[in-house]
């Protein structure tokens, strides 16, 4: 009598045990797929931003640009420390401060990572 009662539970245990490992290894085998994804995505992410940053450098091989923008950007700093200029200095960039749109300092900043590469840029932008 009691054997007839314990195979039919210990069967739907062992189905219930069944089902469970089967559901985990699913669910392995899931991460191992999103895993593998993220990385695949990782690693072209990485491939696009060096591809990006070798056309920039190979673009302005023959150009001024990035020694006009760093002219530009040295020349206040220069100027703040000679005491009869350090009065422009501080009107310009509170002119820059008070009347320029965002969108102007956004292009700005375009122009700069296009011209320094953008991996410079995303890391300033982040700040």
């Amino acid at each position: 009598m009691l054997n007839l009662l314990i195979k039919p539970l210990l069967g739907v245990a062992g189905d219930v045990v069944k089902n469970v490992a089967a559901t985990r290894k699913v669910k392995a085998e899931q991460k191992i797929t999103e895993i593998k994804a993220k990385t695949s995505l990782m690693e072209k992410q990485i491939k696009g931003e060096m591809d990006w940053d070798i056309e920039a450098i190979k673009g302005s091989k023959d150009s001024w640009k990035d020694e006009w923008i760093l002219i530009l950007w040295s020349v206040p700093m220069i100027m703040i420390w000679i005491p009869p200029l350090q009065i422009y200095v501080e009107s310009g960039f509170l002119a820059l401060k008070d009347n320029v749109p965002d969108w102007y300092f956004w292009t700005w900043g375009a122009i700069v990572s296009a011209s320094y590469g953008i991996k410079g840029a995303t890391k300033f932008f982040k700040k």
